[in-house]
């Protein structure tokens, strides 16, 4: 009788491990409800490249021209209600999907905040100015942060709690929606296509720039003028390597500029670390980053239900 219990018992939880697998994969919605401003399809097929002999294993994505968001949740045990859209660098030209990207969820999950990967359009397409960032990548920021916001009650997030945090490019990408939203759909990048999405507002509540390149006009000191600091600009979280060969004056600039603004801004600037460490763990103390981190945004009253 035991043993028959016991079997029973074992086929039961087979039975449920799918479903809780199932539950872990991340809700996938497209930031577009048809094709994204201007894509014309003609770059090929969405792929991941391969992998190349002595290279940083990372999964690198290209070829995209449907952007989506990738929704992952916290354990409601976690929960604290705080969102925040992810952007993966890869120099506006791929996407590292994995190392900026889904380990990043997990990561914002582990602290109770819902982790949103972006899949924002690449590679730079042939009209994109040759020494700036695609207009299509703000476009899909724009909208993506503006869709997170309008599904506020739907997936039990704080409206008044949504970030964004990124990476090297997505760093930039960060900045430049972190100083370029507006609350008139009129003024967006894009014309309206959906006003009960496109009328909320894409302003990050805070924003996180890890590495940020392309912050800085080329050859210069001073802000790229599509970097637009004010008063109103959210606070920033900053994480730069002082050896990193994207130069870590991206980040001091924008810092600077914030604190003439009075804006909160927080920076950790590291002897060494290079570029593109992500969250992965290392000898090097900017892998001390993602602590650092979670405790400004606990500070700040973030992680904290409002």
């Amino acid at each position: 009788m035991t043993r028959i219990v016991f079997c029973a018992l074992s086929a039961l939880a087979l039975s449920i491990q799918p479903a809780l697998h199932a539950q872990e994969k991340p809700l996938v919605f497209d930031v577009w409800p048809g094709k994204a401003p201007g894509e014309t399809g003609a770059i090929g097929e969405e792929k991941f490249l391969e992998q190349k002999p002595n290279e940083k294993p990372v999964k690198r994505l290209t070829n995209v021209t449907r952007p989506t968001i990738s929704v992952y949740r916290p354990t409601k045990v976690k929960d604290t209600g705080a969102a925040v859209v992810i952007a993966p660098g890869g120099g506006y030209n791929i996407l590292a999907w994995d190392l900026e990207g889904e380990e990043v969820a997990e990561w914002l999950n582990s602290i109770g905040v819902t982790g949103i990967v972006l899949k924002y359009r690449v590679p730079r397409r042939p009209d994109d100015p040759k020494d700036g960032a695609p207009f299509g990548a703000l476009q899909d920021a724009q909208r993506a942060m503006s869709l997170v916001r309008s599904k506020a009650d739907d997936w039990k997030i704080d409206s008044r709690r949504i970030g964004m945090l990124g990476f090297s490019a997505g760093g930039h990408l960060t900045a430049w929606l972190a100083t370029n939203y507006t609350t008139n759909d009129e003024k967006r990048t894009y014309a309206a296509i959906d006003r009960n999405i496109d009328r909320v507002s894409c302003r990050p509540d805070f924003a996180v720039l890890i590495y940020p390149g392309g912050v800085l006009e080329k050859g210069k000191d001073t802000l790229r003028p599509d970097i637009r600091v004010t008063k109103d600009t959210p606070p920033m979280f900053f994480a730069h390597a002082s050896d990193d060969k994207v130069s870590p004056e991206n980040s001091v600039a924008l810092y600077l500029a914030l604190k003439q603004a009075k804006v909160p801004a927080e920076m950790h600037l590291y002897a060494s670390g290079g570029h593109g460490f992500g969250l992965r763990k290392s000898d090097q103390p900017c892998s001390t980053w993602p602590q650092s981190c979670a405790d400004w945004m606990r500070g700040r009253g973030f992680l904290t239900a409002k």
